[in-house]
């Protein structure tokens, strides 16, 4: 009776560590995929997450990320006034969790895609919109020229399974030459609207002066028109009736010199 107990006993061991051994289950984790095999053939539908079983020595599980990944990067190109510039932007991208499978047997897992499929697109659609823009829209129009790297990418990716999220910190350096180009063109600007404005501000001070003296001329002239006999003789006896309010009753007196004599005539 001990003895079979202890086969029995010994069996489970076995059992378990077989088990153990070939591990027939596979978890698939949030954020990730299964892609099958089976004797290296792909099994086009994959794997969701949570708990699966699989056939031991015959079958094997790759585990792909599905999450947002990220791929910074820097390419030279030429504008369209065949200046050279290098941009340097970052992409975020996922795999589709639909299509990993097929991308998986085409291309391979996550490392592979953003090796052989996001970078050289990115060269390529960034070389294509650079030279659909001068150096100074580059600059000018950032936003518009990362939109439409980003669609193109997008064109050109999607077609692997790989959906694109967000083109973002799109840089641009340029020569040193066009930079000092650039500087000297902002530098002229700036002198040309400051001359604008100081142009204007005369203008207004000129046109305020102008104002000022046609108002006195016009001020001048009403008052001239109102200059008649009538009131220089009215004006002149305002002085005299204020000269006589004024006075104070004695006689101016002479110092000096003999008494003036003054002479009467009998009548």
């Amino acid at each position: 009776m001990a003895s079979w107990l202890v086969k029995v006993g010994l069996g489970l061991v076995a059992l378990v560590v077989f088990l153990i051994a070939v591990n027939p289950i596979r978890i698939v984790q949030a954020g990730t995929r299964g892609v099958l095999t089976i004797f290296g053939k792909v099994d086009p539908t994959p794997l969701g997450e949570g708990i699966h079983f699989v056939m031991p020595f015959v079958s094997r599980v790759h585990v792909i990320d599905v999450r947002l990944q990220k791929n910074e990067g820097k390419g030279v190109a030429a504008s369209r006034d065949l200046q050279q510039v290098q941009i340097s932007a970052a992409l975020n991208w996922r795999l589709d969790p639909a299509l990993v499978a097929d991308t998986f047997q085409k291309i391979g897992n996550e490392q592979a895609v953003a090796a052989r499929v996001i970078e050289p697109a990115a060269q390529e659609a960034t070389k294509a919109v650079a030279a659909q823009y001068t150096a100074e829209e580059l600059v000018t129009k950032r936003i518009d020229v990362s939109f439409k790297i980003r669609d193109a990418l997008d064109q050109r990716l999607k077609r692997h399974g790989v959906v694109v999220d967000t083109l973002a910190a799109v840089n641009y350096d340029f020569s040193s030459v066009f930079d000092k180009a650039i500087e000297a063109k902002v530098e002229a600007e700036q002198k040309k609207l400051t001359a604008e404005r100081d142009l204007e501000r005369i203008k207004v001070e000129a046109e305020q002066a102008f104002a000022k003296a046609r108002g006195e001329a016009e001020a001048l002239k009403a008052k001239r028109l109102e200059i008649t006999p009538d009131l220089l003789r009215l004006k002149q006896l305002e002085n005299e009736s204020e000269a006589i309010r004024k006075w104070d009753g004695k006689l101016p007196q002479v110092t000096g010199g003999a008494t003036p004599f003054v002479q009467i005539k009998p009548q």
